[in-house]
């Protein structure tokens, strides 16, 4: 079967690197997933993401003159129709994580709350005549 440009495809996941993943496709046919093409979100270490031997859908993203196949994990999850992509499951944020705007709304009333605190520590102190 002849690789094509956009068409998605199953392969085998035979090493990792630093900065990708190499995917056999068949054929004898080995390509790159560069690890900024591995998930939508931040990725850190790929090992989070995928082992080697793992069975995964890539879409090909170009093939240059010398043969080299670069390929996209998101991309391919992006065209998947919903019902057949596999739940994500990410267990390292909080099941009640904030935006950004919930965030610094919250900042902000914390630091409002801290300098409030200070202000009260440093009024001058009047005596009983109001002086």
């Amino acid at each position: 079967m002849p690789l094509e440009v956009g068409t998605i495809v199953e392969g085998k996941v035979k090493s990792i690197a630093p900065f990708g993943a190499f995917v056999e496709l068949g054929e004898g046919k080995t390509g790159l997933v560069h690890i900024s093409e591995i998930s939508t979100e931040y990725v850190k270490s790929i090992e989070d993401h995928i082992k080697q031997n793992d069975v995964v859908k890539v879409m090909i993203l170009s093939v240059d003159e010398k043969g080299k196949i670069n390929l996209s994990i998101k991309k391919a999850m992006e065209k998947m129709p919903k019902s057949s992509k596999p739940a994500e499951v990410n267990f390292s944020k909080p099941k009640a994580a904030l935006g950004f705007e919930d965030m610094m709304a919250k900042f902000k009333q914390e630091s409002d709350e801290k300098m409030q605190s200070l202000k009260i520590g440093k009024e001058p102190r009047r005596n009983r005549y109001g002086q």
